[in-house]
């Protein structure tokens, strides 16, 4: 039976998770934005807040079992306070929930340690391509076995953290299949270029990637000679948008409810006004259905059933609404929604990019 009750440990940690946001995030995420740089303390403070510490096995330095509903809560809840924040502390799980759910056992004990320590490890992940039509499970990308080694070649774009990532989990197409390879930094044929120049998460640093004739051993591919189930990894990255947007659209939707409250003409709060209050209404009834969405999708995979066509559902459905509810919440903000004093305009950016955010976030 879905239960929608959140048990004592899952109150906790998102109630920790917003204090976080709000006393932390929220001070600092408009200067983040325009100045492209967000704290490192807060990027630590995040990190210590141990989300993805107590998904991992006790065998490997963690303090739990993996849960896809924790996982989508916490993800939620960082999602509320600020987007490019809640991507750069989630920026470790584009390697560790892959090498949780498809690694083998040698790649497991190399490398789900290092995400159990005090301070987040230096790794990243490069999905997407700067291509028109991109596809992630045709990618141009590819990953060519030549004896024990094997050989990639491509583009990259939208990965985070690049410039200072030490590991690199690079998805390449494999004789038609999507896989995953470890990539060293500085390994020979690897740069990073420059920095992306995006609309939205201007604080999040993403980076272009090139491969020319890297050379990596054939234990590098994710989940060794069976390869990995790209399928799965595809369904948590966006499971982990979905989350995501929610939080982005519930800060935006309680913004603006706030602000039509307080706001008055004509001697009365513009939320007292018919078409204030049922565009209102209207953004409420998209979070809560994008919610569900969500949080069935995240159940599902707990219980070990395939949730792709209740993902692609809810992929869809965020992409727009994502969109439309922190539009809705510029209207109501009227002119001072364009004002960059307000976080309306920054909110309405960053939800425009959830279309194209495959692979940048985890969970």
């Amino acid at each position: 039976m879905l239960e929608f009750q959140l048990d004592e440990e899952q109150k906790m940690l998102t109630d920790a998770i917003h204090r976080y946001s709000t006393e932390m995030v929220r001070k600092v995420f408009r200067d983040a934005d325009e100045e492209g740089r967000i704290p490192a303390e807060v990027i630590q403070a995040g990190w210590e807040m141990g989300v993805l510490a107590t998904s991992l096995p006790e065998a490997y330095g963690g303090f739990g079992d993996y849960s896809a509903v924790t996982q989508v809560l916490a993800a939620e809840a960082f999602g509320w306070g600020d987007l490019a924040t809640a991507l750069a502390v989630m920026t470790p799980n584009l390697v560790a929930i892959p090498v949780l759910l498809a690694g083998t056992e040698a790649q497991k004990e190399a490398h789900l340690p290092l995400f159990a320590e005090e301070n987040p490890p230096k790794v990243t992940a490069a999905l997407t391509e700067p291509r028109i039509q991109y596809d992630p499970r045709r990618l141009q990308t590819t990953a060519v076995l030549d004896h024990d080694h094997y050989v990639l070649n491509g583009r990259k774009t939208y990965v985070p953290l690049a410039a200072e990532a030490e590991t690199f989990l690079i998805y390449a197409n494999e004789d038609g299949q999507t896989q995953a390879f470890f990539v060293a930094a500085g390994t020979n044929g690897l740069t990073v270029g420059e920095r992306d120049k995006l609309m939205g998460i201007k604080g999040l640093p993403t980076y272009k990637l090139s491969l020319e004739n890297v050379r990596i051993p054939a234990e590098n591919r994710l989940g060794g000679a069976a390869g990995s189930d790209f399928e799965t990894l595809l369904n948590h990255s966006r499971l982990a948008q979905g989350a995501l947007a929610v939080g982005l659209t519930q800060a935006s939707f309680e913004y603006a409810r706030d602000y039509a409250k307080q706001r008055v003409q004509f001697g009365e709060p513009i939320a007292q006004r018919q078409s204030i209050a049922f565009m209102l209404a209207e953004m409420a009834i998209d979070v809560e259905s994008a919610r569900m969405l969500v949080w069935e999708a995240a159940w599902l995979l707990d219980q070990g059933q395939d949730a792709t066509h209740e993902i692609t559902v809810m992929k869809h459905f965020i992409d727009e609404m994502a969109v439309r509810v922190a539009d809705q919440g510029l209207q109501t903000l009227g002119g001072y929604g364009y004002i960059r004093e307000y976080p309306m305009e920054l909110w309405l950016r960053n939800a425009r990019g959830f279309a194209t955010f495959d692979g940048v976030a985890m969970v």
